[in-house]
């Protein structure tokens, strides 16, 4: 059976949680990106940018429902969830905006299993790991690629 070492792109392009959210939005848009994998220096996998990561920044911001209860006026939403979102809205740097320790896979993940994971939870990529740190990327297409009919060598 296929594996994700069998299907990934190496050494895919990264971010860098200090990056900017302008820049890495350019580059998302020029080389056709839904995400990218964001690594610390030593090559260790902290997060994923996505472009649904950074429409967020064109997000309405849903204030809290309130009540009031003797003069007291009482959200019925988390402050804390507020405070997320605000800062997911207002991002400038990768870092903010990024969805931190994403569902990765390891070079031994059966296809299988990385089709379900892309499914069940509508991913379109998925970062592979080894000992923490990003060694490639396997998307959909990689996947789809191993429905096609293998090319005869050219002659």
């Amino acid at each position: 059976m296929l594996t994700a070492y069998d299907l990934m792109t190496e050494n895919p392009l990264t971010v860098a949680p200090n990056d900017d959210i302008v820049s890495v939005a350019r580059v998302m848009v020029e080389k056709r990106y839904n995400g990218l994998p964001v690594v610390e220096s030593d090559g260790t996998l902290v997060g994923i940018i996505c472009q649904s990561d950074l429409i967020n920044q064109h997000k309405r911001l849903n204030l809290p429902s309130l009540f009031t209860v003797l003069d007291g006026i009482i959200p019925l939403r988390s402050s804390s969830d507020m405070d997320k979102e605000m800062r997911k809205i207002s991002a400038s740097k990768v870092a903010e905006a990024m969805t931190p320790a994403p569902t990765s896979v390891t070079e031994e993940t059966p296809i299988d299993e990385i089709a379900t994971l892309m499914v069940d939870n509508k991913y379109h990529s998925l970062p592979v790991v080894k000992n923490g740190k990003l060694v490639g990327i396997v998307g959909k297409e990689d996947i789809l690629r191993t429905l096609l009919p293998k090319e005869e060598p050219k002659e």
